[in-house]
């Protein structure tokens, strides 16, 4: 068993692997959810990620939860393949990782479900993450545009040195004429 003082006037006991007892006089406050796109250092290949973050609730325990909507349809459950969930409790506030293994074709509203002591909070994505093939023509599109800009300069380089030659061309028949 071990024993904490995590704030002057609460205590909480754990036993075993987990079960923990809070003893306080605050009473239970829902946690404020937020759900954005996680940023990533490693880009995760042909998928997606958000971010769930609970926070400002007592006691300090949640459980996560994630579902999918397509753009008219009900709340699903997520499949068994294709995402991957990663929880992160850090004191006073938790996080939960949803990583999506899209399709190409697919677009969905994800849900987040944060069940507390005080109540079930559920927020949702507020746009349909991306398709793939959207993603990968507006890399298509940008890709054409630099190439355009460079064959641009390119075009713009050879003409002024076609400039550069002719004027020394002229110049050097100019100086012959002059002898």
């Amino acid at each position: 068993m071990f024993r904490s003082k995590p704030r002057e006037r609460d205590w909480y006991l754990i036993f075993g692997s987990g079960t923990g007892l809070f003893v306080s006089d605050e009473s239970v406050v829902k946690p404020v959810v937020s759900v954005y796109p996680a940023a990533s250092r490693v880009p995760v290949e042909r998928g997606s990620s958000l971010l769930c973050l609970a926070s400002a609730m007592f006691p300090p325990v949640v459980q996560f939860s994630w579902k999918r909507q397509n753009d008219n349809g009900q709340p699903e459950n997520l499949p068994s393949t294709g995402t991957e969930q990663l929880d992160l409790r850090e004191s006073g506030r938790s996080a939960s990782i949803l990583l999506i293994h899209q399709q190409e074709d697919s677009s969905y509203k994800y849900i987040c479900s944060v069940k507390h002591e005080g109540g079930t909070v559920e927020v949702q994505t507020e746009e349909l993450c991306p398709s793939f093939k959207k993603i990968f023509n507006d890399a298509k599109l940008l890709c054409l545009l630099y190439t355009v800009l460079i064959v641009k300069s390119l075009v713009y380089c050879c003409g002024l040195s076609l400039l550069m030659i002719l004027r020394n061309k002229g110049a050097s028949t100019n100086s012959k004429h002059a002898d």
